[in-house]
Order: structure tokens, then sequence, then C-alpha cells
């Protein structure tokens, strides 16, 4: 039955199905709040506090305590996004939050002066509020095309892997740049098709904000989700056969993507003049 199961799911027709534009769509774009609200009721009562891929790099050397230590590799993301700039004092404001594992290291770890997770998924929110007790903590509702937040509001807003999921980055953008107080930064990791990258070049560029940094971190994305492999089987295979099979097919279908340039994972950090 393993052997089956691998057969179906390492194989070069997986990969040509799930990168397909039609079938990439549906996994990584379409019915994005559905999806995630059921994902978050099936691993409800689990610790599953990160959704996003993985980043390991030999030369961060980052020291964790033992409670996030088998989130390592989703937490080595967050970090690397989220310390292009120091948070200590800092309103932050994270869009797209997830399950606020990366609000909460970040909270444990940067002392930001506040943090505020933002989702539009509503039982997602309840769960970081049911999860993550911390001082200066905080997570709402809401929808990352109109921030419910005035203008000039905030010293860093951060987005970790969900841009991809929203219908109108540009909008987006303006949202993160407009909450922005002067002087504030947008720190941004995701991933892109190779044959959406000149759409999405041109919308980073023509955003509000000034280009401070921009790193490709194909490399060590795979590195991450590479070692992170025994933990992510161990925790999807707590919910079924099923849901171990659509995760190791997603995962190897994009980092054998990633690898073939067909899809690339970048950071950046923008600043608000």
């Amino acid at each position: 039955m393993v052997s089956t199961t691998n057969r179906l799911i390492f194989n070069p027709l997986t990969y040509r199905v799930v990168i397909n534009p039609s079938i990439y769509n549906l996994l990584f774009t379409s019915f994005a709040a559905k999806r995630f609200a059921a994902q978050t009721r099936i691993v409800s009562d689990d610790d599953w506090l990160f959704l996003n891929f993985c980043y390991d790099d030999p030369s961060m050397g980052l020291q964790l305590d033992g409670s996030d230590e088998h989130n390592r590799y989703s937490i080595q993301l967050y970090h690397r996004t989220a310390t292009q700039v120091d948070l200590a004092g800092k309103k932050v404001l994270e869009v797209s939050c997830g399950h606020g594992g990366g609000a909460s290291y970040l909270v444990r770890t940067q002392h930001p002066a506040s943090y505020t997770g933002l989702d539009l998924n509503a039982d997602g929110v309840a769960f970081c509020k049911k999860r993550h007790h911390l001082a200066g903590l905080d997570f709402v509702e809401g929808n990352a095309l109109d921030l419910p937040f005035p203008d000039d509001s905030f010293d860093a807003v951060l987005n970790v892997e969900a841009s991809h999921l929203y219908p109108d980055v540009p909008r987006f953008l303006a949202e993160a740049a407009r909450v922005l107080a002067p002087g504030g930064h947008f720190l941004y990791a995701d991933f892109r098709r190779r044959r959406d990258f000149a759409e999405w070049d041109a919308q980073l560029a023509n955003a509000p904000l000034r280009l401070v940094s921009k790193d490709v971190i194909d490399k060590q994305v795979l590195r991450g989700m590479e070692k992170d492999r025994p933990h992510k089987r161990d925790m999807t295979s707590r919910h079924g056969g099923m849901t171990r099979f659509a995760s190791d097919m997603t995962d190897w279908a994009f980092c054998r993507a990633v690898e073939n340039g067909e899809f690339s994972y970048r950071v950046y950090c923008f600043a608000k003049d």
C-alpha cells in the first residue's frame, strides 16, 4: 500500500497536474477562505500553529525554546522575513496571520510594543484567540484588501506567504502602505509561478513603497521543506490517509516546481518614506 501511494505522489504526472494553471488556481488561490476555514476545523484540536512552507539556512544559527523546536523550519521563515528590521518597541500588524504561530514567536522573541494578527478566516482567528495568550498580542478578523485600521497606524506590516491568495495584490499593497506610519517597513515573503513573475515585479514596483532589499530564497525553502518532512507527515497522519496523501502530493509538486524554476520564493523589505 505504501509503495502504491508513493508511486501516485512522487511521479511526473502528479507534478504536471499540480503546476497546471487550473489546478494551481484551485490549490493556491480559489476558495481560499473556505479552504482555510475547513483546514482550521480539521486540525482545531492539534497544536498546528503554522500554515506556511519552511526555511533553513545553516548560517542562521537560530536558538529556540524547547517548545518551539518542533516548528523550527516554519519559524525560521518568519524569523528571516520579520527580522529584516528591529521590531522591539514597534507596533506591528501581520496580515493573514493563519493560526498565529508566527505572531506568538515574534512577540516572545522580538518584543514589539504591540502585535495585531489579522485574518479573513473567522475560525482561524477564534483558534488564535483560544491558543495564544500574550501581553500585547491581539487577533482580529478582517480583509487584507480593506484593512480596518486608520492611516499611519503601524510601524511594521508583515505578510508571509499569503498574497498569492489575494484577488487584487495592488490594492493590498496600497492598504499596507496606507496603514504604515512614515518610516515604517513592509516585511514580505511569498512565491509565484514563472509565468507571473513579470506581473508580480510590476505590482511591487508600482506600490507606494520604496524597495530596501529583495532576496530569492528558493534553496533555503527547499532545504527547510526537506528537513521538516518527518514532522509534517506526523502532523498530517493524525487526520487520516487522505489528509497525508493530499499534503504529500502538494508539497512534493511544489518543491519540484521550485527546483525546476517553475515557482520562485522571495523575501522583501520595503520602507514608507
